[in-house]
């Protein structure tokens, strides 16, 4: 199933980005966007880059890195906390244009995201000093998808995963690799990706259900246990954890009550979450 006719049966814009950007930025401060040999990054830096934990976060359809980087519910309370926030582009959609779709059923004739997505940590590193070690993958809507199907395949590739808004189309995939670590945030009201999914396309595509795409994960971790083993109602989320599950493992979701947008609060949830976990 060719990823771009998926993504054009939305036919909504508001998977782009989650929330108004506010400004754009390039290159650490330059108005152009990094160059990687595979594609282009958009990133921002704490005061001191030198092996600064990374977010890695992969916009919605129709979307681009440079307007991810202005959303200052994610870069702002991360670049606070000393961490780096790094926004690579998608193959653009048509030429001239930046907005961009993710290659997450990973069509042959497309871009080899998970190469992509390595090269990037590695070339900041390189060029920034930015950690090559400690890195979450994130992303939003279509992005969130991308996320939860490179972690299902490849979960060794970060260390961590945060999908926002997304998870599987069906068929769900039948297993994932494993162990991996993922926080996955989800509105209550979401009407474009809702909880249980929805037929696209007059029936032709069909989003996956969320609660079907968290058993995939509890499987792939080893987990004893069906439900969680702790629940916390503290606002703005509610979040749900799995820890009897494979050693080194990890598997949370929060919902909010909100719809489909990345929540005020979250990259500070996120960073938390990251930074108490045992070091891989």
């Amino acid at each position: 199933m060719h990823v771009s006719r998926i993504w054009a049966a939305l036919g909504v814009a508001a998977l782009a980005s989650g929330i108004a950007p506010v400004a754009e930025a390039g290159c650490d401060g330059s108005p152009e966007p990094c160059v990687s040999e595979s594609g282009l990054y958009h990133i921002e830096l704490p005061e001191t880059a030198e092996a600064a934990p990374v977010l890695v976060f992969l916009h919605g359809y129709r979307s681009h890195g440079g307007a991810t980087i202005g959303n200052t519910r994610i870069v702002e309370p991360l670049l606070e906390r000393g961490w780096a926030v790094i926004a690579p582009n998608a193959v653009p959609m048509q030429e001239g244009s930046p907005a961009g779709s993710w290659n997450f059923r990973s069509n042959p004739a497309g871009r080899d995201e998970t190469a992509f997505l390595s090269e990037v940590v590695t070339t900041a590193a390189d060029r920034f000093g930015t950690s090559p070690d400690k890195v979450v993958l994130g992303g939003f809507s279509a992005g969130g998808f991308m996320v939860s199907y490179l972690a299902c395949a490849a979960p060794d590739t970060f260390p961590a995963y945060a999908p926002v808004s997304g998870g599987f189309w069906r068929p769900h995939p039948e297993s994932c690799e494993g162990p991996v670590r993922l926080l996955h945030t989800h509105g209550w009201q979401d009407g474009t990706v809702p909880l249980e999914g929805r037929p696209l396309g007059g029936g032709r595509f069909r989003q996956g259900d969320i609660f079907a795409g968290l058993e995939i994960w509890r499987q792939a971790n080893g987990c004893d246990m069906m439900r969680p083993d702790e629940i916390d109602l503290g606002a703005p989320f509610w979040r749900r954890v799995w820890t009897d599950c494979t050693e080194g493992s990890a598997l949370e979701f929060a919902l909010f009550p909100g719809g489909h947008t990345v929540p005020d609060g979250w990259a500070d949830m996120m960073a938390d979450w990251f930074e108490a976990l045992p070091e891989s």
